[in-house]
């Protein structure tokens, strides 16, 4: 089951975390795996590029080597699958589009698209927000989720067949303390998906929408501890998932097994939208 041979995926914000965990879950899954992001440790400009993206954690993982996205390629290709790290700014539509057609022509397809690159670092109560990261957010999150499935939609009709994923937020499903910006662009993500869901059915496509709740990414270890420890204290299962269970749940999404589950928000999250006390 979950036999993803001869499929490629392309991954948005591979170079770390649940990125990371994805491409290679995938590619254990047997399908060939592109790794984009906008951070490349090869890239002389690395640290330019994290500044141009304005996100502090962009330019602390990049001052810190903890970019991982042509070292995650390097390992897709040691399993025997096909790989490649791309740099590409998923705010910039043109560069998405030729950098789309770049992999159909090398890799011949696009069958499952992540959409997991998002900014996850702005966070401020409603009077205090920052205007200039709420227009970054929107811009990353939701815009360039937008962004890559119009240009991967039309490869996936021509072949009849496609997944898309969505990366929302337990934030999108039930707010956030401190981060209007970041739940509103995670809930735009879910009526986008379900857009899409509809508009791509009848051409074999599916998209679907994970909601993952506290999950010790690096992000994650790079917060508030004391913050880190309420929320997993909130969680029902009183612990932080693992990348891997949000890519395993990926993997079982963009697999033939789920080709009648299309439009629906799938919560792993350890429990934390139940009622806990």
């Amino acid at each position: 089951m979950f036999d993803l041979t001869g499929k490629v995926a392309v991954v948005t914000g591979g170079s770390r975390g649940l990125g990371r965990a994805d491409c290679l879950t995938l590619a254990k899954a047997g399908a060939d795996v592109v790794v984009t992001d906008i951070l490349i440790e090869s890239d002389p400009s690395i640290q330019e590029a994290a500044e141009h993206a304005n996100s502090p954690l962009a330019q602390l993982f990049a001052s810190q080597n903890v970019v991982y996205s042509e070292a995650t390629s390097d390992a897709i290709r040691a399993m025997g699958r096909r790989s490649a790290a791309i740099k590409m700014d998923v705010t910039d539509r043109d560069q998405v589009h030729a950098v789309f057609a770049q992999i159909v022509e090398q890799f011949g397809s696009i069958d499952i698209l992540v959409n997991n690159a998002a900014t996850l670092d702005h966070v401020a109560q409603i009077e205090s927000q920052s205007d200039d990261f709420w227009d970054r957010d929107v811009l990353v999150n939701l815009t360039g989720a937008y962004n890559c499935t119009k240009a991967a939609f039309p490869y996936m009709r021509q072949r009849n067949w496609g997944r898309i994923i969505y990366m929302a937020s337990v934030a999108g499903t039930l707010g956030g303390f401190g981060q209007s910006s970041y739940a509103s662009t995670k809930a735009g993500v879910i009526g986008l998906g379900k857009s899409v869901a509809l508009e791509g059915a009848r051409f074999g496509i599916t998209a679907n929408i994970v909601a993952p709740g506290i999950i010790g990414t690096e992000a994650f270890k790079a917060g508030n501890p004391k913050m880190n420890d309420r929320m997993v204290l909130r969680t029902a299962m009183r612990s932080a998932g693992e990348p891997e269970d949000i890519a395993h749940t990926i993997t079982f999404l963009v697999s033939p097994e789920a080709k009648y589950l299309t439009g629906q928000v799938i919560t792993v999250a350890g429990g934390i939208d139940l009622f806990t006390f």
